[in-house]
């Protein structure tokens, strides 16, 4: 039952999560249609990345490592809680809104810092302008993920999950009401995002107050919990800074090449999909259930949810490495080529799925191993191994970009999410039975393993057989489904007959949900 209710969990955040990237996917797909890549949607991508990546420094990544595994012990141990909460909100609040503060006055500061590259062009004056209107999201969606943590933690999952999809909404109304009116389409969808953000946290704040715990506005004060967590979010920051200094690095060296960023962007938006629905279904469900086993001593139980999250996590995960790398061009064809997105940028980003596809397995264990680091409240660990995985990411980013150009950063964020699962892996085995995956995992991943492989050969086969449809108008579109409708068959057979999976437990965590 305890299996059924985590993989409840699981697909819960999925399907919110994938009702999220789809609605991305339009929004991608209509802002590289309406606008394309250049100047524009450069600055708009680095303008964005802004808030987005101080969000997970300071909310997603190293606040929420340290106030989950608290909250949830606290929980369970009925020790006041909701007390608990609203210092972490009061302390959150004046956080970002000082961080907010200082980005506006230092906002050319950041764009030049992060982009470099734009500095003596327009890029660099539009990432500017944009930044000004788009960087108060960072403070909604910082105080969403504190409600989204209590949610969670309480085991309910879709006010939160559900959350992130108003922004694609608020994103893709705006830019097809700009399109039809004739209006200024970047400038209505710069505009809306921080009114979406509004509605995000509105959304949570209703939900978290239904579940019975109510969280008001004061003065922070720094109490001896809130200086223990602040003690344990410094270090998961540092690492959570780590990554994104990962992204600036990336986005650093693509902004010497012009389209460069929107390159990535658009590959980094089609292998998120997978990440994203998989991912942060994992690492939302698995950190409070994990810190509940380990507080009331249930290793056997918190072995069992860590191999179940591996098994939902690579079933997915392996099959579609397997697609990015075999049939990125068709994907990145039918999903951004139209309007502004011309056929070189189609095979230029279609380069970089497939790259980032060799890397989505090695981000996705991250997302099923820090956890068991998070939930013992350990964040120094993966800090250092995230040091590590920077310099290897650098390293790989500065060097190869002479020999190789703008694709340097590609290369090396897989790279560097390789270095990092190794690490995390071996730290892990220093942790007890909990750490380690059972039997029944190992016997699942091998089967898997196979079965993509298979799917693989599958997949080979049918784009050498039908590839010359992509090259006719209008027949790119039923192709692609042809392909993915043969991909998803050859895989799920073949796992069936192999047993990599049981059809039986996804129906009944899909009832539950």
């Amino acid at each position: 039952m305890k299996q059924i209710r985590l993989l409840s969990g699981f697909f819960t955040v999925g399907f919110w999560t994938l009702a999220s990237r789809i609605l991305g996917f339009l929004r991608e797909i209509l802002l590289t249609a309406y606008i394309g890549p250049g100047p524009v949607m450069d600055a708009f991508v680095a303008a964005f990345r802004l808030p987005n990546m101080f969000r997970r420094f300071f909310a997603e990544g190293a606040f929420n490592a340290a106030f989950v595994p608290m909250f949830s012990k606290r929980l369970e141990g009925g020790e006041n809680a909701e007390g608990f909460a609203q210092d972490a909100f009061n302390l959150l609040a004046v956080a970002v809104l000082a961080l907010v503060g200082l980005a506006m006055v230092f906002m050319p500061a950041l764009v030049w810092v992060t982009a470099e590259g734009f500095y003596g062009d327009e890029r660099f004056d539009l990432a500017e302008d944009y930044g000004y209107v788009v960087f108060p999201y960072i403070l909604f969606m910082s105080l969403a993920a504190l409600f989204s943590g209590v949610l969670n933690a309480t085991g309910r999952f879709a006010a939160a999950a559900a959350a992130p999809v108003l922004l694609n909404i608020f994103a893709c109304t705006a830019l097809i009401i700009s399109a039809m009116s004739g209006g200024d389409v970047i400038r209505w969808l710069i505009t809306v995002i921080p009114v979406a953000g509004v509605a995000q946290l509105a959304l949570v704040w209703v939900a978290t107050e239904r579940a019975g715990i109510r969280i008001r506005p004061g003065r922070p004060t720094l109490s001896p919990e809130m200086r223990r967590m602040v003690r344990i979010a410094i270090p998961a920051a540092l690492a959570m800074g780590v990554t994104q200094v990962n992204l600036v690095v990336g986005q650093l060296v693509a902004s010497k090449t012009e389209k460069a960023i929107s390159w990535l962007f658009a590959a980094d938006r089609l292998y998120q999909l997978p990440l994203g629905v998989v991912g942060i279904a994992v690492g939302i469900v698995l950190l409070p259930d994990l810190s509940r086993r380990l507080r009331a001593d249930d290793t056997e139980g918190a072995r069992n949810a860590f191999s179940r999250a591996g098994e939902f996590a690579l079933l997915l995960t392996i099959p579609s490495t397997v697609a990015f790398v075999i049939i990125p061009g068709p994907l990145v064809s039918v999903l951004f080529q139209r309007g502004q997105f011309s056929a070189e940028d189609t095979a230029a980003t279609a380069l970089a799925v497939a790259i980032y596809g060799v890397g989505l397995p090695a981000f996705m264990l991250q997302k099923l191993l820090q956890p068991l680091f998070f939930a013992r409240e350990d964040t120094k660990s993966p800090f250092r191994y995230a040091v590590v995985a920077m310099v290897v990411n650098a390293g790989l980013a500065f060097g190869l970009y002479p020999v190789i150009g703008w694709i340097a950063p590609a290369i090396a964020a897989s790279a560097a999410g390789w270095a990092m699962v190794v690490l995390l892996a071996i730290g892990a085995r220093r942790m007890g039975d909990e750490a380690r995956f059972d039997d029944r995992f190992k016997h699942r991943l091998s089967r898997i393993v196979v079965a993509s492989a298979g799917m693989g050969a599958v997949l080979f086969a049918a784009i050498r057989l039908f590839g010359w449809a992509f090259a006719l108008p209008g027949w790119r579109y039923p192709a692609l489904l042809m392909l993915i409708l043969i991909a998803a068959a050859a895989y799920f057979l073949l796992g069936h007959i192999l047993g990599a999976f049981r059809l039986s437990e996804f129906r009944k965590a899909l009832r539950r949900s």
